[in-house]
């Protein structure tokens, strides 16, 4: 047995908890949403936070779309950036800003503070081509200079802590995560946030938590883990292989956005809480539609809501409720949102019924 199963078996033998993080003047809970395009949307941040999420970071706001739409410029772009860098009903507010322009991203970073943000993160790992390409995302570890202006541009640039997301390097010859945390730690970043993988892996294999150990070790702020945490116990895991102070749960969180508190809970406390009831699921499926609607009018945000109701749909299913085939397949393909929402009470109903019986 090597010592990281040795330490897992202790620790899950006696019940230890981990403590809250402090991320300059914030403290939080030690379990993360992490921010993915066209994902993480305002409901969803909403609806983890009430559930118990310590931080749920925003989609990836582009600097110099979101630049431009605070100057009443920027088209489409500007104004997807700008509904991105939402956080009406966030508390704290994490936004997420990629760009490689120091003077954008320092911008960015003000305006963002100025809309209400309590906390910047600087995009350092995504591997998108389209990103990668545009010399922003996981290609700033390919240029450590480069990368270490850019934070100090954005650190230098606001009062609000700022922490920078990575990966462990760009492909397995150059796994330099631990010196780009150094790097950010000298130019004033609060915290790093490491996915388990290099950016030349994209999302193949399993992340190597424990690959994530030699980042916490070269610095003195927290170091936050995150890759395939797919449930509590995988977050414990994580961060005894890791040395992390927090998780960070990405895809697991679609369709049940509350697995981020019950997470943070479960770290904590060292035991498991219930799970949210079936009707609890059923009033926030129907809120995050109801959210996006509002936000992206009903055509837009019923295409938006699409992936989302498709993840409460199979979430539902693996606990035992759900819909019949047909039924689901209108529930993501309906362009009437009346027939939506009737459609997510249908996928809840049966097992609503059963609690309240």
């Amino acid at each position: 047995m090597n010592k990281f199963a040795q330490q897992l078996g202790s620790l899950l033998a006696s019940g230890a908890t981990i403590e809250p993080v402090r991320v300059g003047a914030l403290v939080v809970e030690p379990a993360f949403l992490a921010p993915m395009a066209g994902v993480t949307d305002l409901a969803m941040r909403r609806i983890a936070r009430r559930f118990g999420a310590g931080l749920a970071f925003s989609e990836m706001v582009a600097s110099g779309d979101f630049a431009q739409s605070a100057s009443g410029q920027g088209g489409k772009g500007g104004r997807e950036s700008a509904l991105r860098a939402l956080g009406d009903g966030v508390s704290p507010h994490a936004v997420q800003i990629a760009g490689c322009e120091p003077d954008s991203m320092a911008e960015t970073a003000r305006l963002v503070e100025g809309a209400g943000a309590d906390l910047i993160d600087i995009n350092m790992g995504c591997p998108a081509k389209r990103v990668v390409g545009g010399a922003a995302g996981s290609a700033l570890m390919r240029d450590l200079d480069h990368a270490a202006r850019l934070i100090a541009a954005v650190t230098g640039a606001v009062k609000v802590p700022v922490s920078v997301k990575m990966r462990l390097g760009w492909d397995d010859d150059s796994r330099n995560a631990p010196e780009l945390a150094r790097r950010a730690e000298a130019e004033g970043a609060a915290m790093v946030v490491v996915h388990g993988r290099t950016r030349q892996q994209f999302y193949r294999g399993e992340a190597d938590w424990e690959a994530i150990r030699p980042v916490c070790e070269a610095v003195n702020i927290p170091v936050v883990a995150n890759g395939d945490c797919r449930s509590p116990r995988d977050a414990r895991a994580m961060l005894t292989q890791s040395g992390a102070k927090a998780a960070m749960i990405g895809r697991a969180a679609l369709g049940q956005p509350w697995i981020v508190g019950d997470t943070a809970y479960f770290l904590r406390n060292g035991y498991e809480r219930p799970g949210p009831s079936w009707l609890e699921r059923r009033e926030a499926a129907r809120e995050h539609l109801a959210c996006l609607l509002d936000l992206l009018g009903p055509a837009q945000g019923l295409r938006h809501a699409r992936k989302h109701l498709a993840a409460y749909a199979d979430v539902a299913a693996r606990a035992g409720g759900g819909l019949d085939s047909p039924s689901r397949r209108r529930l993501v393909e309906s362009e009437d949102a009346d027939e939506v929402f009737d459609l997510l009470a249908r996928l809840y109903q049966c097992k609503s019924e059963a609690e309240a019986a």
